[in-house]
């Protein structure tokens, strides 16, 4: 799951709201303060039909239909890109200049007067995963910007290396990030954005309740999709989210486009989250660097486990059991993939995914857009 850092609350100047998780299969009532939060498309008085399919051996296309029970009728977006050619580096390019920017102007906050903090620094603003929020951000506001009639994008927006735990230790991130909040807050409180500085606020307070709803539900089989889900969001999504629809605001749209953006980044962000549930069962050690299976052994059940759960009643025994025999997790991981919940997690994903990329329909085409499509495209290509 993410964490919060500095860059993304400085880097993004912009945060979580009171939006939603649109999943047309919740079909459950939820509690009364989550529920307006999380309101289905159906109730949004339309009906999102998606299809992914692989159409070679070297191209994916991306085909997605909106049925619109509103007078505007119907709209349709194909994607195709070819396998394994869409690489953050590229998708980056569009807003390098940004990207530079913001690390210098962060690198400013952090100061030189304690050279471990600015080292810790150094490593968590080079780190290729902690520049895509920062990214999403600057592509919003590029495309978004066009729509106001803006060239520039507004100074608010500006204000795979080894981890900092790892080269310093668990206390100095910790006080790095600490030392980073802290500064982010102020510069947060100094934009004279209510609603920004509400998304903040909102945003924190998501994180925590992740925590705990994961704290609670552990080694828990009955935990239901659509709980893995709003916790998804509260840890994940929610941050992702109100960084896109926070740009869209300081670029001055219609409150309809910058709720789109939301939509977007919080779909993005839920599809990112189940791709890297996905990838901690079929990825090796060495490249997850941390042990294969390591949520499922701590009794975080994901999409795949809740998926498997309803064909294999076998594995609720084991993880009842909270693994306590030896080879008991390798079984259970054994039966995660055997019993389909790879393969179902991976639809979700691009259920996601697809919604994300007609959250986008909004924006004038061009290269920004085709960035932001393209990076929902470079997260499917992580588990093909």
């Amino acid at each position: 799951m993410a964490s919060l850092t500095m860059v993304d609350l400085v880097g993004c100047a912009s945060t979580s709201s009171n939006a939603s998780l649109d999943r047309y299969l919740w079909r459950k009532t939820m509690h009364s303060s989550v529920s307006k939060r999380f309101h289905g498309v159906r109730g949004a008085g339309r009906l999102v039909t998606c299809r992914c399919r692989l159409d070679s051996a070297r191209c994916r296309s991306i085909s997605i239909k909106s049925a619109d029970t509103r007078p505007n009728g119907t709209s349709e977006v194909m994607l195709n890109v070819k396998r394994g050619q869409i690489s953050l580096a590229k998708v980056f390019e569009v807003v390098a200049d940004d990207l530079l920017i913001l690390n210098q102007n962060l690198k400013s906050i952090v100061g030189a007067e304690n050279p471990v903090l600015m080292s810790a620094a150094e490593q968590i603003f080079g780190a290729g995963g902690k520049r895509m929020r920062p990214a999403l951000v600057f592509l919003v506001s590029r495309a978004t910007a066009q729509m106001s009639g803006l060239k520039l994008v507004r100074p608010s927006i500006l204000c795979g290396k080894e981890t900092v735990h790892q080269l310093y230790g668990t206390r100095v991130a910790v006080l790095a990030g600490d030392f980073m909040f802290a500064q982010s807050s102020w510069y947060l409180a100094n934009l004279e954005n209510l609603e920004v500085i509400k998304l903040i606020s909102q945003v924190i307070k998501d994180f925590a309740s992740g925590e705990i709803k994961q704290a609670s539900s552990l080694f828990d089989c009955d935990v239901k999709l659509e709980e893995y889900l709003i916790k998804s969001y509260y840890k994940t999504a929610s941050l992702v989210a109100a960084s896109t629809k926070g740009s869209a605001i300081f670029s001055g749209v219609h409150s309809s486009v910058s709720e789109s953006m939301f939509e977007y980044g919080k779909n993005l962000g839920l599809s990112f989250q189940v791709v890297d549930d996905i990838l901690d069962f079929t990825q090796s050690a060495e490249q997850l660097g941390k042990p294969a299976g390591s949520d499922l052994a701590k009794g975080n059940l994901t999409a795949p486990v809740i998926f498997a759960l309803e064909k294999e009643p076998k594995l609720r025994d084991i993880i009842e059991s909270e693994f306590v025999e030896e080879g008991s997790l390798q079984h259970a991981i054994d039966l995660v993939q055997r019993c389909g919940g790879i393969q179902r997690a991976q639809e979700l994903a691009k259920e996601q995914a697809v919604t994300a990329i007609q959250n986008l329909q909004c924006l004038p085409q061009g290269s920004f857009r085709s960035a932001l499509e393209e990076m929902v495209l470079y997260n499917l290509e992580r588990i093909e």
